[in-house]
């Protein structure tokens, strides 16, 4: 059985009304602490901004993509460069949000320069509404 970790203690100091809005949403989302929901936040943001710094090795993630269905040549692009990297792209999903706006959901896993520069070439494209990558911790 593993070995618990030990904590260490430390305060932050926070506005009142973030502290407010902390404690509303750790009730909704059903953590028994501020610690916990602290842990986690600090967790998520340590692991998304991780992989900005991170020069090799392998990450895994999501690329999250909104954009116009409608923009003459989109779809043809993004699949071009879907193709292009093609080694570090696990799955898709797309989701149709309106007549013309579309989501699209990338599962990544690779290397953190290709991830990135596959980012980036997908971010540049006219018509991408708006593009956010997301790591998770393995």
């Amino acid at each position: 059985m593993p070995q618990k970790q030990k904590v260490v203690r430390f305060s932050v100091s926070l506005p009142p009304t973030l502290v407010k809005e902390l404690d509303e949403f750790r009730r909704s989302m059903q953590y028994d602490s501020r610690s916990k929901a602290v842990h986690d936040a600090i967790r998520n943001f340590i692991s998304e901004y991780r992989w900005m710094q991170k020069k090799d090795g392998e990450i895994t993630g999501a690329v999250v993509m909104l954009y116009y269905a409608d923009k003459p040549g989109l779809l043809n692009r993004i699949m071009q460069v879907q193709h292009k990297f093609e080694d570090v792209i696990s799955s898709t999903m797309h989701v149709h949000l309106t007549r013309n706006k579309c989501l699209e959901i990338i599962a990544v896993k690779g290397h953190a320069e290709e991830v990135r520069s596959l980012a980036q070439e997908l971010a540049t494209k006219k018509g991408i509404k708006q593009l956010k990558f997301t790591a998770v911790a393995l």
